[in-house]
């Protein structure tokens, strides 16, 4: 069993034990470890495998917060994109956004009021300020619109992202539980005796920690009800986010965000190479998130809009893919969905065994939720290290440029195709040298999957990144789900079940 092999169950008492491989999860985990507590995550299913792979895929300060006056959080997410673009270049990349204008919607001093704001709440190190432009008769828009605003942001890749945070924690000691679910937690002389259960064998274990953190996102709710009945806890707002991909509606490199008739706004960005990817729609959810699926009516509201802004039509039959997001957040219900804050709430229970609650959260404020975590902990570990994760880079992410990095990579492996070592060093980083370790040739690699996916970096995945199925590899691990068919699915899939689950 997976924690008995990693600690003695008689004498070992955890200090923190994490419930929840999302972002905010892991992210509380690296911290905690990289202070010196012995840390476990557990998750029943994959990590990233709900809200954090299902983003818009953006570290954003979120513009559009300031019309509900959010300038707090704003604030804060636009300090956090500066410190993530410095310590994760291979993920995170910067992003110019063309906002265009439409007077009726909103009136041009507004958006430039906004926006000026934007760029002032935090102070910025990389990225350039916001301006005016003109669109010129080659513009994807439509000739309508002639004039508008551009900003800067960043595009991540959000589940990679969860799993570099999840190696870095591991890296300072913590254990990480991948399929490993949280079915009863009980309280006695102020620990946890937490019952752990195998999702794959069925096996059972038992651990003990002094803290126990409820970081289960949408399902936080439903997690204290069901193993956690004694402790009081808030009802949350189940919002989901809807998003499609289709075929690359445009050559240049910005992304677009195109305002509604309803008063929302919608994001249309370049997404891996040969796509765009279209978002969102913010719609109440009831029930198990699990079961939150894209209404048609969604798709065509996101291509509605797109189509009243961009020359070129999309049609349905455009459509690749799709996936759906379910935020957890308090508010109101008299708020529209679009209204409600997206900012987090910590909550630390101290009546018995202690037990921190997250409600909310964003990705692009993650690692400041979990410093914020560990000041509230000082009361149950007052030994506590300091704050760290500002100033060190995630795991990979020692290096200048992805274009320094690729040369030197194939200067390494000169054999390496440009393309695969463009997409290594886009995945991995630094970490990418750990594939061509030993080898040759490009025949070293093993088999060829598809698209540049050879049984080399599958094992890697496996081995290195908690990789068990070929959903875990196509579209969290990477998003080469978007390219492979259902002949190169099965084959894949095949491999993992003679070779990798273990």
């Amino acid at each position: 069993m997976f924690i008995l092999t990693a600690m003695n169950q008689n004498t070992t008492v955890l200090d923190l034990l994490v419930v929840g491989g999302g972002i905010n999860g892991v992210g509380i985990a690296a911290d905690a470890a990289g202070r010196g507590l012995n840390v476990l995550l557990c998750e029943r299913g994959d990590l990233a495998g709900a809200t954090s792979s299902a983003s818009t895929k953006l570290i954003h300060g979120g513009l559009r917060y300031l019309e509900q006056y959010e300038f707090a959080l704003v604030r804060k997410a636009l300090a956090e994109r500066e410190v993530l673009l410095r310590n994760a270049p291979h993920i995170i990349q910067p992003m110019r956004f063309v906002l265009p204008h439409r007077p009726h919607l909103r009136p041009r001093w507004m958006i430039r009021a906004g926006l000026f704001l934007y760029d002032s709440l935090s102070r910025r190190v990389t990225l350039p300020a916001s301006r005016s432009v003109r669109f010129s008769a080659d513009s994807p828009l439509r000739s309508s619109m002639s004039v508008g605003f551009e900003y800067s942001d960043c595009q991540v890749d959000d589940a990679r992202l969860v799993v570099l945070v999840a190696r870095q924690a591991q890296e300072h000691g913590a254990h990480i539980g991948v399929r490993k679910e949280c079915v009863r937690a009980t309280e006695e002389q102020g620990l946890w005796h937490v019952h752990l259960r195998d999702t794959l064998t069925g096996e059972e274990e038992e651990v003990r920690a002094r803290v126990l953190v409820n970081a289960t996102g949408p399902w936080v709710e439903r997690f204290a009800n069901r193993v956690l009945p004694g402790r009081e806890h808030r009802h949350i707002r189940l919002v989901k986010g809807c998003h499609i991909v289709v075929p690359r509606l445009f050559a240049s490199p910005q992304a677009y965000l195109l305002q509604n008739e309803d008063g929302r706004v919608v994001f249309v960005i370049p997404y891996e190479q040969d796509f765009t990817l279209i978002g969102t729609t913010e719609e109440d959810v009831a029930g198990d998130p699990a079961d939150a699926d894209i209404a048609q009516w969604e798709v065509d509201y996101l291509l509605r809009v797109v189509n009243e802004c961009f020359k070129t039509p999309v049609q349905h039959e455009q459509v690749k893919h799709v996936f759906v997001g379910v935020r957890p957040l308090i508010a109101g219900e008299h708020l529209k969905a679009s209204e409600v804050s997206r900012d987090y709430t910590l909550e630390l229970d101290t009546r018995g065994a202690p037990l921190l609650t997250v409600y909310g959260g964003k990705i692009t404020t993650y690692r400041h939720l979990a410093e914020d975590a560990m000041q509230r902990l000082r009361q149950v570990f007052p030994r506590l290290g300091g704050e760290w994760t500002a100033d060190v880079p995630l795991p990979g992410g020692d290096f200048p440029t992805q274009t320094a990095l690729t040369e030197a990579l194939m200067k390494a492996a000169p054999w390496l195709p440009l393309t695969l070592a463009q997409r290594w060093v886009a995945h991995y980083g630094t970490r990418s040298y750990r594939l061509i370790d030993g080898l040759g040739d490009l025949e070293g690699l093993g088999e060829d999957f598809g698209y540049g996916l050879t049984a080399r970096e599958v094992d890697f995945l496996c081995e290195e990144e908690w990789a068990k199925t070929a959903e875990d590899i196509l579209w969290r691990r990477s998003k080469l789900g978007l390219r492979f068919d259902d002949a190169q699915v099965a084959r894949l899939a095949q491999y993992l079940d003679r070779c990798c689950r273990t």
